[in-house]
């Protein structure tokens, strides 16, 4: 590989996080837990944005099952962001794919 080839991969490795930075930014996942009674939004950077929970949860003094629903629902909203950002890779790595770097197979 010579250098104008790593100049050019490297502006392109460059291009990609950049553009990877950006669609952070526009991701937005919602997840519920316990039919809905706990709803959470969640931007690509899993930072919480709204948390909605049902009167009646909240009225029922069940501490213990809100909790555990609050938590159900954000760690399902952080699993949707990883799918999301892993989609997004790779339509971004797309132009990368078929480089073959020293050492690698």
């Amino acid at each position: 590989m010579g250098l104008a080839d790593m100049h050019k991969m490297l502006g392109q490795m460059r291009e990609m996080q950049e553009q990877l930075q950006q669609k952070l930014s526009q991701i937005r996942v919602e997840a519920s837990a316990g039919g809905g009674m706990v709803t959470v939004k969640m931007n690509g950077h899993k930072q919480l944005l709204e948390v909605k929970i049902d009167p009646e949860i909240a009225a029922g003094g069940d501490r213990e099952l809100l909790q555990d629903l609050v938590l159900a629902a954000v760690n399902e909203a952080g699993r949707m962001v990883d799918a999301e950002l892993q989609q997004q890779m790779m339509s971004l790595a797309g132009p990368l794919a078929g480089l073959k770097l020293p050492g690698m197979s």
